[in-house]
């Protein structure tokens, strides 16, 4: 299964589309929130559930300790999303200052991450926030790099408006070299529609010379609820959003797919303490926590 990268050039709906995907997929899934300037999964969806005891941030003392360390923290540190644990969340930052602390966590992040959708068969999504450049390269401290860089996919996240085609102009180009130079190349990219605006998919890949890869309809019942919690809206489970979500899931398994036979890829090494995130993950396995 592929590690997809959610992305934007501003407030697009970034964690809604990636929890709306988690969610959604027919597989076991994950949600890592990446995002340096912070979680906001587990105030909004989860309620306050989960405490600051929880989440991205505790990785970065256990990769500094060794990779077995990492693994044990990752997997001690997810929290489950459905009551049979099949869909998990790794909590994001609680303050925008403890992103310093991730930049040697990153990359021993991602490989955990890898190892989960290769060999577990889990649809991984990432989180990325939104796109801040230095220099026209992806900041090394606002933003994630390192998993953005080893993703399958990248999806930069876009409405059907003006306004959001016109910000995603400045960024397509450098996000595109970025993946050419220090990805797993510039066809890793490819656009997420909220079909929210008048501008129609094909539309959208003209103006950013970019392939949409799926769309999510306009679905603001839903939305609100994924992203505020509470009590589900009615048809919540047949919900457009969510039915979109589950068909974009099976999209981007087969655009990745694509990529892999187009590009040859050699198969990733085995690290055998990272592998062992995947005993812990079944064994740690189950309904919500509370």
């Amino acid at each position: 299964m592929p590690v997809t990268a959610l992305l934007s050039a501003k407030s697009c709906g970034v964690t809604a589309s990636a929890l709306a995907l988690t969610l959604a997929s027919k597989r076991l899934s994950l949600l890592a929130e990446c995002d340096p300037a912070g979680g906001t999964i587990r105030a909004g969806f989860l309620q306050g559930q989960v405490t600051a005891g929880y989440g991205l941030y505790h990785l970065a003392k256990a990769e500094r300790t060794s990779a077995d360390a990492l693994a044990n923290a990752f997997a001690n540190h997810l929290w489950p999303l459905d009551e049979a644990g099949h869909r998990k969340l790794l909590p994001g930052l609680t303050d925008p200052a403890q992103a310093a602390a991730l930049g040697r966590t990153w990359p021993a992040l991602s490989e955990v991450l890898h190892v989960l959708a290769e060999e577990a068969g889990y649809d991984v999504f990432i989180d990325a926030g939104r796109i801040a450049l230095e220099a026209g390269r992806l900041h090394t401290t606002l933003t994630p790099a390192p998993v953005i860089h080893q993703a399958d996919l990248v999806l930069l996240v876009v409405r059907g408006t003006d306004q959001s085609l016109t910000l995603a102009k400045h960024v397509i180009g450098p996000l595109r070299a970025e993946l050419a130079e220090y990805g797993s190349g510039a066809d890793a990219l490819g656009l997420l529609l909220i079909e929210d605006g008048t501008r129609r998919a094909h539309q959208v890949a003209e103006v950013l010379q970019t392939p949409v890869l799926a769309a999510l309809p306009w679905d603001p019942d839903t939305a609100d609820y994924i992203t505020r919690g509470g009590r589900p809206p009615r048809g919540y489970g047949r919900s457009p959003l969510l039915r979109y979500a589950r068909t974009a899931t099976e999209q981007f398994e087969a655009a990745a797919s694509r990529r892999s036979i187009q590009q040859q890829y050699p198969p990733r090494p085995a690290n055998p303490q990272l592998a062992g995130v995947l005993q812990r993950l079944t064994e740690s396995r189950g309904g919500v926590r509370g």
